[in-house]
């Protein structure tokens, strides 16, 4: 991963985790937390792949959380100095999490574009047990992920398919 992605991968896995929120304590948060950031992480390679792309996003900023917390109906009167990460939050690789979170097989598909295999890294992206699937039931809920999913899911598509070119 390219350390320069921690912030991007940690605000918008927070934002992940804030919405779609564990019904458990403090191990079921753990457990949604470390699948919210395996998907993102994987969002995150595929939509900035080079050093170029990440340090890139570190000097534009990735966007803000604004778009998203609407889509979902997020109250955005909360104080804006408490809430500075949002900013890191990056639309896009949200989107592309939710579509991993929701869906195995194009999380397989991601994982396998990215590492060439199903990697051990992304074991609770990918197989998660029982434990994993309750603590993130919330997250991998696909009709509650489907408002942000769907804002970018043929974007996704398009970057995992061998077929496409960069320009049309």
């Amino acid at each position: 991963m390219h350390t320069d992605l921690s912030p991007v991968i940690a605000a918008t896995a927070q934002w992940l985790t804030r919405s779609f929120p564990t019904p458990g304590g403090a191990l079921a948060s753990a457990l949604c937390e470390a699948q919210a950031r395996q998907a993102v992480t994987v969002a995150a390679r595929l939509r900035y792949p080079t050093a170029m792309d990440a340090a890139l996003v570190g000097l534009a900023g990735p966007g803000g959380s604004a778009r998203l917390d609407w889509v979902t109906g997020a109250d955005s009167g909360q104080d804006t100095a408490a809430q500075a990460w949002r900013t890191w939050v990056d639309e896009v690789v949200a989107s592309w999490a939710a579509c991993l979170l929701a869906d195995p097989a194009l999380a397989s598909a991601a994982v396998t574009a990215l590492t060439g295999n199903a990697s051990a890294e992304f074991r609770r992206l990918l197989t998660p047990d029982a434990s994993d699937r309750h603590a993130a039931a919330l997250l991998r809920h696909p009709d509650l992920l489907a408002p942000v999913a769907t804002l970018h899911h043929s974007a996704l598509l398009a970057r995992l398919d061998p077929d496409s070119t960069l320009v049309p």
